[in-house]
């Protein structure tokens, strides 16, 4: 995925955030999001390998081997930040305190289920957190590439390893942001150039379209 594609998914995920919550950003394109807060909010980032309060990655060789997030990419620590065991980090998250987790995909289906956790045959890190955060946060965010390797991501029903039962909240593409509904996928907004029949065209699943679909907005 190019980086103007994780650009437009980051900075639009960014509008999701809330002052004065507990989000969880998950492995890969989702710690972008922590490059975009929107300005006036202060947002507690949570990473499941135990810190809470971590920021934007730090400017070249001001790294520090002990501030990682999840996936071993460097972060910064805010005034005020924690750091836990595991115990407690698993805790926050399947005691349902997060407010919010931005996750990654390798599929979403027409229900809203998420597959991010395995491919079959292929030697992947594993789950993760991923179920922890699925079935425990308030809200789930997905954050991931409309189109991959030339097939739709957005599938019918999930052909990978479902990650949890619980629907997702908001799913964020390079194209459009789809809400999943009782009646299926609402196409909420179009990435900036992308029309209408150019997401249906890239959607493998059926698409609710109410009335004119907005612009994706960037900034807030």
């Amino acid at each position: 995925m190019s980086m103007e594609a994780k650009e437009i998914i980051a900075r639009r995920v960014a509008l999701e955030l809330r002052d004065n919550t507990l989000v969880n950003l998950g492995i890969g394109l989702p710690t972008l999001v922590a490059r975009y807060i929107p300005p006036g909010i202060r947002v507690h980032f949570q990473s499941e390998n135990g810190i809470i309060g971590f920021g934007a990655p730090p400017p070249e060789g001001m790294e520090d081997p002990n501030l990682t997030d999840a996936g071993g990419g460097f972060i910064s620590a805010m005034p005020g930040a924690a750091s836990f065991d595991s115990a407690m980090s698993f805790m926050l998250i399947r005691g349902g305190h997060l407010d919010m987790t931005v996750l990654g995909g390798l599929q979403v289906d027409a229900r809203g289920q998420l597959a991010n956790w395995m491919v079959p045959g292929k030697l992947v890190p594993g789950m993760g957190g991923a179920m922890d955060l699925v079935a425990g946060a308030r809200r789930v965010v997905v954050a991931m590439q409309h189109v991959a390797k030339g097939e739709s991501k957005i599938v019918p029903e999930l052909t990978l390893p479902p990650t949890a039962a619980r629907p997702v909240t908001l799913v964020v593409t390079d194209l459009a942001v789809l809400e999943p509904s009782a009646q299926g996928l609402i196409l909420k907004e179009c990435a900036p150039g992308v029309s209408v029949e150019a997401v249906r065209a890239a959607t493998a699943a059926p698409l609710i379209i109410r009335g004119d679909v907005p612009e994706m907005a960037l900034t807030p």
